[in-house]
C-alpha cells in the first residue's frame, strides 16, 4: 500500500515526463516560500507554467480539480509571483492543473488542464 506522499511523488514524476514529452523544460520542482508551494514550474518558448499536481485514487470523493479552491489558487499565484521576481524572464505566466489517477502504484490516467485559472481578483502583479 502506497502512502499519500508516495502517491503524490509518483503523480509529479508522471506529469514531469508528460511535460518534457510535450516540449517543456522543467525549471523547478517543489518551489516553496513561506505559505506556498508550487509542484512543478516548466517553460516552453512562450510560457512559464506553474503546475499544481493532484494525485488521486479512483474512488476519491473529491476530484483533483475540486481540491484546488480559491485560497489554494491564491497561494499558488503568490508563490509564482515570488518565483518570477527572483527569476526574471519574458515568458507569459500560465497556471495549469494536472490530475493523476493512481491505483495500486500504477498511473491509470493524467487529465491535464492548460490555463486552468488566472490571477483575476487576486491583486498580484507579475
Amino acid at each position: 500500500m502506497m502512502t499519500k506522499s508516495e502517491i503524490g511523488k509518483l503523480g509529479e514524476e508522471y506529469v514531469c515526463r508528460y511535460l518534457v514529452q510535450n516540449g517543456y523544460e522543467i525549471a523547478e520542482r517543489n518551489y516553496r516560500i513561506k505559505g506556498g508551494e508550487i509542484d512543478i514550474i516548466a517553460c516552453d518558448s512562450d510560457y512559464i507554467v506553474f503546475v499544481e499536481v493532484k494525485s488521486r485514487k479512483p474512488d476519491s470523493l473529491v476530484t483533483g480539480f475540486e481540491a484546488i479552491n480559491k485560497r489554494k489558487k491564491g497561494l499558488i499565484i503568490k508563490t509564482a509571483a515570488d518565483f518570477c521576481y527572483k527569476h526574471p524572464n519574458q515568458l507569459q505566466p500560465r497556471f495549469d492543473i494536472a490530475e493523476v489517477l493512481i491505483d495500486n502504484g500504477k498511473v491509470l490516467n493524467i487529465d491535464y488542464i492548460k490555463n486552468a485559472y488566472d490571477t483575476t481578483g487576486y491583486n498580484i502583479i507579475f
